[in-house]
């Protein structure tokens, strides 16, 4: 498949990693995406770095999208990174994050929306290494919730940001991907559970490591 759209995605799955290596080839590949949801009658959620916000609805205007009038009737949120994946104090918590993502997804049916489409542009993870293991750690839960709700949601990240081990894991919580435009099933993916505990497991023994434990 050539472009991104949800008529060729399994059904059985709603969570995609896509890696970009810039941010032409993010829209080129993202705005057919945005466009169809919009076509269709579709909420469409896009979390972003606060400082791109502007930047992101001309993108979308310059593609033929109405932004300000779908902003307008509530069928378009852009919304910032800070009161969606960041708290108050930018400080990221997987459970809340979770428990928003699920509260998004049933207020979108609620109003009558045929779906929700949720685009997270995930650089605010990379701004403390700290929130590596939180972020791995939601990453996988959220499918949970994705599926749950039969919602799908992208995840976009900078393949200049990751290392190679982090791409890796990141690769391992989605169970679709998109790469070079082409989404497809990952062979690569771990169920939840198995993830969470080999996360668990990998954090036990850095403590031990260091002297933490106990």
């Amino acid at each position: 498949m050539n472009e991104l759209s949800l008529a060729a995605t399994p059904i059985e799955h709603f969570h995609v990693c896509a890696f970009f290596d810039s941010r032409e080839q993010e829209y080129d590949v993202l705005i057919p995406f945005f466009k169809e949801a919009i076509d269709q009658g579709e909420k469409s959620i896009h979390i972003l770095n606060p400082a791109t916000l502007a930047e992101h609805r001309n993108r979308l205007i310059d593609a033929g999208i109405d932004a300000e009038a779908c902003e307008a009737c509530g069928q378009l949120e852009l919304q910032s990174w800070h009161g969606v994946y960041l708290d108050e104090n930018g400080g990221f918590e997987k459970d809340r994050m979770l428990a928003t993502l699920s509260a998004v997804c049933k207020e979108a049916t609620e109003a009558g929306y045929p779906r929700v489409r949720i685009m997270g542009n995930m650089d605010w993870a990379f701004n403390d290494a700290a929130m590596g293991k939180d972020l791995l750690a939601y990453e996988a839960e959220v499918n949970e919730v994705l599926s749950e709700n039969r919602q799908p949601a992208i995840c976009v990240y900078d393949i200049s940001k990751l290392s190679g081990s982090m791409m890796m894991d990141l690769l391992r919580t989605h169970p679709l991907t998109l790469i070079n435009g082409i989404v497809q099933e990952n062979p690569f993916y771990t169920p939840a559970s198995e993830m969470i505990e080999e996360l668990r497991n990998r954090e036990t023994k850095t403590l031990l490591r260091t002297g933490h434990a106990g």
